[in-house]
């Protein structure tokens, strides 16, 4: 039985941002780290982040609430939620180099599928996915806790315009 895709596209754009929306912010309160003035502003960047942003782009909109926001900061702050598992850095097949994009964990994993050309990229969610990720549990015995998984090719858009 065929499963209906769930995809919504732009150049990064997240499904899960309804569901976790103040997320990252609950998070952090509830493992008993500081929230300092700088923290909770680049939290709620995070939080409220409807596409893979990079480091820049968060220092950017952070300093647009709060010009006090430092890029090392920024780092710090990304440094403290990867150890604790509460976002995922991306390099989106280096599509824009070497540049790494953030994204706080959502309810759902999905696969991102990028276009080569245009660079769009686009997140896929399917049941057989999570099949996917049941059976490599069951066959080696293990919790999956984390998984990746990328697509790189050509979007209809780009091969409408003979680009391959």
């Amino acid at each position: 039985m065929a499963s209906a895709p769930a995809h919504r596209v732009s150049s990064g754009e997240r499904l899960n941002t309804a569901e976790t929306t103040g997320r990252l912010q609950q998070a952090v309160r509830r493992l008993g780290i500081r929230l300092t003035r700088q923290r909770r502003v680049i939290l709620q960047v995070m939080d409220d982040a409807e596409q893979h942003l990079d480091v820049d782009q968060i220092l950017e909109r952070a300093q647009k609430t709060d010009p006090e926001v430092h890029l090392v900061t920024v780092y710090r702050t990304i440094d403290l939620l990867k150890k604790h598992g509460l976002i995922d850095e991306l390099d989106l097949l280096h599509l824009r180099g070497d540049r790494h994009y953030y994204e706080t964990h959502g309810p759902r994993d999905h696969i991102h599928v990028a276009c080569l050309h245009c660079g769009k990229v686009r997140e896929f969610e399917s049941r057989l996915y999570e099949q996917l990720k049941e059976q490599i549990a069951r066959d080696f015995g293990m919790k999956v806790t984390v998984s990746r998984t990328e697509v790189g090719g050509y979007c209809a858009e780009c091969l409408k315009q003979g680009l391959r």
